[in-house]
């Protein structure tokens, strides 16, 4: 395996007119369908990859996705698709940009993204948060999920990055049931944590890491996510990505579906919040 598997899945071939071309590995799929948060940094990438063709300023070399928040229209397989772009602002401070990612002629994403310089240095205000009581590394009695393990085997995206659950939290690992609230660890690649833009783009697809939380509930089966906002707040830090996702409301039909992460700093990197679909 490649010893960059997230910075190749981002990897762009410019098709004119604002378009891009990209291939995405199977090892980017829960089950058989592409994984949301890998096709929401695409997305990114694509967004961020115009606005620098678009001007070709190395000023905006500081330029990341700040949010991104993403319709999905239709859940695509691995393989090649296609992202068309439209820059709506290019401004000093902000850019808007928007993206359709494309299988064949289908639309499977319809993103909007925002774009600007992330926050650097102490912040004015953190509030305490539940998951900085998480070791900032993960303990040895950490699931590690493998090619081999059962939730690995349908979360391939593990083959793609080093994920480690925390197994009091994931109750759904041993039959039992709990709060919709699942803790892990999550870490690229050493090739793809040393690349900046690499690492931010990661940090993005962790907003949407986690197995669904209704699992912690007996709910199983596909949880298909209909719309998700993930906010960058800032550059990660290399080391592992602590990650909490929980939910306030299961309905009937609809729950939501929130994600933190820290880097190793115990600094917020990424929120995110996805409206989802019960499992049938």
């Amino acid at each position: 395996m490649s010893s960059t598997p997230f910075r190749d899945l981002n990897v762009l071939t410019a098709a004119g007119d604002g378009a891009y071309q990209a291939s995405i590995d199977p090892i980017w799929t829960i089950g058989p369908k592409v994984h949301g948060g890998s096709m929401m940094s695409l997305c990114a990438a694509a967004a961020r990859r115009r606005l620098l063709d678009e001007t070709g300023d190395a000023d905006l070399s500081r330029v990341q996705p700040l949010a991104v928040g993403a319709n999905y229209l239709s859940a695509p397989d691995p393989g090649e698709v296609t992202l068309s772009t439209t820059v709506r602002k290019q401004g000093k401070q902000v850019s808007f940009v928007d993206v359709e990612l494309k299988q064949g002629d289908r639309v499977a994403v319809h993103a909007s993204v925002t774009l600007g310089v992330p926050d650097v240095g102490k912040p004015q205000y953190s509030g305490d948060h539940a998951l900085s009581q998480l070791p900032a590394e993960p303990p040895t009695d950490a699931v590690v999920l493998t090619a081999d393990h059962p939730m690995g085997q349908i979360v391939h995206v593990s083959q793609g990055c080093d994920m480690r659950v925390d197994g009091t939290s994931a109750h759904f690992l041993t039959g039992n049931q709990g709060e919709p609230e699942v803790r892990m660890w999550v870490r690229p690649r050493a090739g793809d944590e040393d690349d900046p833009d690499t690492a931010a783009l990661f940090a993005i697809m962790t907003g949407d890491i986690s197995a669904p939380v209704t699992m912690n509930r007996g709910m199983f089966g596909w949880a298909p996510t209909v719309q998700l906002t993930t906010y960058l707040r800032r550059q990660p830090a290399p080391g592992w990505l602590r990650v909490m996702a929980s939910s306030t409301v299961l309905g009937g039909a609809w729950f939501e579906e929130d994600h933190t992460v820290l880097d190793s700093t115990g600094a917020i990197v990424v929120q995110s919040r996805q409206l989802a679909m019960i499992p049938r």
